[in-house]
């Protein structure tokens, strides 16, 4: 086997000052030029290609040499691919790579090339011992553990032995977690005894146990030691005998990596559906490595030797392509952030940048309008000169918070890249940069489009917008390796919600405006699917309680969020409780049902709600109330009872008055 070469990884826990420090880096001549040649090795062979705009047009119009040629450079294959891509968006088929067998913590992969000792040698422990009892190729594990260096382990423990990861976020509810356990059909799961998080300490393994006990699938609980150990040692809780042993350092530090197949899957990942299901999106070993390590690299403009920062928790996509898989791919340094932007004080961002010397930082809006709350005091007195790209993801950042970031957080010196991504994506799609060092970036404005990806603007009708200066539907119009292959156990959802709406097109369920020069601004959700402090949540997973008869869920417009919840509820028959009492048993369910992020900031009970005839309620008219756009109310002749609209309206005035 291989020595490891130069991955970094550093772990800032959620008490202060806690990391670890895993090998060493190199470092390279950096180029201020912008050459394509240079920029980007492989564009050395592309006819006709010396700018950024010309790479970005062959990287459309000849697609299958473009991506053809990346990946030949940037992965390393155990056998290569026989074919590029076969692909119809008309139909669902995304295929990339096929022939191709690879394995992402292999030794003939860019991993093994870059793992340090320690990671490389933990993950082969943890590998080993799922294969001992029991976990092969294909099987399911899900991972319901903090960002913490074993949640990572555990992900490429997965990855080298063929088994499928599900990672669920650890602030999701016994239930939710669940619902994600049985769609999956896991095996196995992981997680730790305790979780710490802001000062707070939260009992995941309780949770855990609360939540198998209506997952039938699942044969074993491995459990870490989280709180007495920041590395952990991985127990085995069996679900029968509830015996706890100490298993895995009996493991040997050689374990033998599968050969996986380019179409394989990697993982399962759960994001909200506007049907209250949420969707286990699959990704798969060549295209989506390929994609997240193409995007880490040039979106933030990442260097050998660079320290990346990104503070996104691994239960989301996030922190998949951009914690873990896109930076190691790169033999990056990582950091780890298990803690929040506001604990023990709000400089701690800032402290981990000056102690850590990060050079790129990944963050949510979210936290930067929490931040800014704070005073420029908590930044300026850390020393943030090793920063040379700030990163914005989630949502749109307004252009106040943009402007804070780049001035203060940046010292007006280092770029804001506003990326535009889904876990249905893989990985960056939309973002100012990679561009020209001279081009101008424009305040938040996701801007130009990524190597490969062709976005356009659709109508209502279904017709193509050229022109600039309009709005419409955001659209990609050809495939690209990072992108899902299909919805867990129902290709047809995944048909109906991405492929059916434009076909043709891969409808990405966000509207867009494009700039009079042709740049991309995200305009927000057209389904009903509400994106809280950049994590989206379906309506219907909100609106499903046992209390109500009748409910609609919105996401409004919040100062520090992005989207706040307000729920309008008809009670069911025979409910009477004070309504202080009432709003409080249905936040207290939201909040075991999902999690607490999710819990509505407003609840008005109302007596109906406004229907068209056809009985669809008309959220258009309940977000005008919310927005006190009584003007844009428009016509309610529609409406299978217009009156319904008054109450809701006075009653919205009263629960405003007592805010």
């Amino acid at each position: 086997m291989r020595l490891p070469g130069r991955c970094t990884l550093k772990y800032v826990a959620a008490s202060l000052g806690r990391r670890g420090v895993f090998a060493s880096r190199l470092n390279v001549l950096r180029r201020n030029s912008w050459n394509a040649a240079e920029f980007m090795p492989e564009a050395a062979g592309f006819e006709g290609v010396s700018g950024r705009d010309e790479l970005q047009e062959y990287s459309v119009s000849n697609s299958e040499s473009f991506w053809a040629a990346v990946a030949h450079q940037r992965l390393s294959w155990i056998r290569p691919f026989r074919t590029v891509q076969d692909c119809d968006l008309s139909r669902g088929r995304i295929k990339w790579f096929e022939g191709g067998k690879l394995n992402v913590s292999g030794e003939s992969s860019v991993f093994d090339c870059v793992f340090c000792r320690e990671l490389l040698e933990m993950t082969c422990r943890v590998g080993n011992l799922l294969r001992r009892h029991g976990v092969t190729k294909g099987d399911c594990v899900t991972i319901y553990m903090p960002t913490c260096p074993l949640a990572v382990v555990s992900m490429l423990a997965c990855a080298r032995i063929g088994a499928v990861h599900n990672v669920v976020f650890a602030g999701f509810s016994a239930e939710a977690l669940a619902e994600r356990i049985r769609d999956a059909e896991s095996s196995t799961v992981i997680t730790v005894n305790q979780g710490l998080r802001g000062g707070k300490v939260t009992e995941l393994k309780k949770t855990v146990d609360t939540a198998v006990q209506s997952c039938p699938t699942v044969r074993q609980v491995f459990v870490a030691t989280r709180t007495d150990n920041p590395f952990g040692f991985l127990q085995l809780v069996n679900r029968k005998s509830n015996f706890v042993l100490q298993e895995m350092l009996k493991e040997d530090v050689v374990c033998e990596p599968a050969a996986m197949d380019s179409e394989d899957i990697l993982f399962l990942l759960y994001t909200s559906g506007s049907t209250g299901k949420p969707k286990g999106l699959v990704h798969t070993h060549a295209g989506y490595l390929l994609y997240a390590a193409l995007t880490h690299k040039y979106v933030f403009s990442y260097q050998d030797g660079d320290v990346f920062g990104c503070v996104a928790d691994i239960g989301w996509i996030t922190g998949h392509s951009y914690t873990v898989y896109g930076p190691l791919v790169n033999g990056g340094t990582t950091v780890l952030f298990e803690s929040t932007p506001v604990y023990p004080d709000p400089g701690r961002y800032w402290d981990m940048v000056e102690r850590l010397k990060i050079n790129q930082f990944y963050g949510a809006p979210t936290a930067i309008r929490l931040l800014i709350k704070y005073g420029d005091q908590w930044v300026k007195k850390y020393d943030r000169s090793t920063l040379k790209t700030l990163g914005s993801v989630g949502e749109p950042i307004n252009t106040e918070a943009w402007e804070w970031y780049h001035r203060v957080v940046g010292d007006g010196r280092c770029p804001v890249v506003d990326t535009w991504w889904q876990t249905e994506t893989g990985g960056i799609c939309i973002a100012p940069k990679p561009s020209d060092p001279d081009a101008a970036i424009v305040p938040g404005m996701a801007m130009r489009p990524f190597f490969g990806i062709k976005p356009v603007l659709v109508d209502t009708e279904g017709k193509v917008l050229t022109s600039n200066n309009t709005s419409g539907a955001l659209c990609m119009a050809q495939p690209w390796p990072g992108m899902a292959r299909s919805i867990h156990n129902n290709h047809q959802r995944f048909l109906e919600t991405y492929c059916q709406p434009y076909p043709g097109f891969f409808f990405t369920g966000d509207g867009a405006f494009r700039s009079e020069d042709g740049y991309y601004q995200i305009t927000g959700r057209l389904d009903d699917v509400i994106n809280v402090s950049g994590h989206r949540i379906g309506t219907a997973e909100i609106e499903d309680c046992s209390l109500v008869a009748e409910s609609a869920v919105i996401g409004y417009s919040h100062n520090i969020k992005g989207q706040g919840v307000y729920a309008f509820v008809v009670l069911k028959k025979g409910v009477e409780v004070q309504e202080a009492d009432l709003v409080k048993q249905l936040s207290n369910i939201v909040s075991e049902k999902i999690a607490k992020y999710a819990s509505p900031d407003f609840i008005q009970i109302v007596k109906r709600l406004p229907k068209t005839r056809s009985g669809k309620i008309m959220r258009r008219v309940l977000r005008k109330v919310v927005e006190c756009d009584l003007e844009g109310l428009g016509d309610l002749s529609t409406l299978d009872d217009p009156a319904a609209v008054q109450e809701i309206l006075e009653g919205h005035e009263k629960l405003l008055s007592k805010r």
